[in-house]
């Protein structure tokens, strides 16, 4: 029993077993040489997806927290397809992201928008309304608004919001933020975190 608990054990830690420093805060990742901080600018270097289930890995976790409200503006700029941030992280198998990018809801629904992860893949929890959140590369303005109390998060992008980056889940209440994609490459410069009740 304990040959096989152990390398279990093992594998589920290995998700947060690097640390980075990043914006005057501690960082837990699972591959520290994926990413960088220079300049005031943390890169993701490297994309790697996960493919059963399929849900993203490959973000930063912000050691504080957990928060049961919390706000993050941050600029961003995708380097391939798109990005997300992090929210309502309780585990590896249940939180809750925005993910933003190139796309448009209505054609790749998996994309841009708001996705909730509860033990299994991710779900959309958004409607597939409005265009790609990031139609170029250029560095936009970022900022998510949840509330655990009322399960609502608003994602604005240079200021605008469409239906695909609202979204609702009651199941998660708090916990922890990050920055990152689900298997593209990215970056992320200016954080500022607000939270409290």
């Amino acid at each position: 029993m304990r040959r096989i608990l152990f390398p279990l054990l093992l594998a589920g830690s290995l998700w947060a077993g690097d640390t980075i420093e990043a914006f005057g805060k501690t960082w837990s990742v699972p591959i520290a040489a994926d990413w960088e901080f220079a300049d005031n600018i943390l890169s993701l270097k490297v994309g790697r997806p996960q493919t059963a289930p399929r849900r993203p890995k490959q973000f930063a976790l912000l050691e504080e927290g957990p928060f049961d409200k919390v706000t993050i503006e941050v600029e961003a700029r995708r380097i391939q397809g798109s990005l997300i941030l992090v929210y309502a992280w309780r585990d590896d198998a249940h939180f809750n992201y925005a993910h933003l990018s190139v796309d448009a809801p209505a054609k790749q629904p998996v994309h841009n928008g708001i996705f909730h992860v509860y033990g299994g893949d991710r779900v959309r929890v958004s409607p597939e309304e409005g265009p790609g959140s990031l139609p170029d590369t250029n560095w936009h303005k970022v900022k998510l608004v949840w509330s655990g109390k009322s399960g609502e998060v608003k994602v604005t992008v240079d200021g605008q919001t469409t239906g695909a980056l609202r979204g609702m889940d009651l199941s998660i209440k708090s916990g922890k933020i990050g920055l990152g994609s689900f298997f593209d490459t990215a970056q992320f410069r200016n954080l500022k975190v607000i939270h409290g009740s």
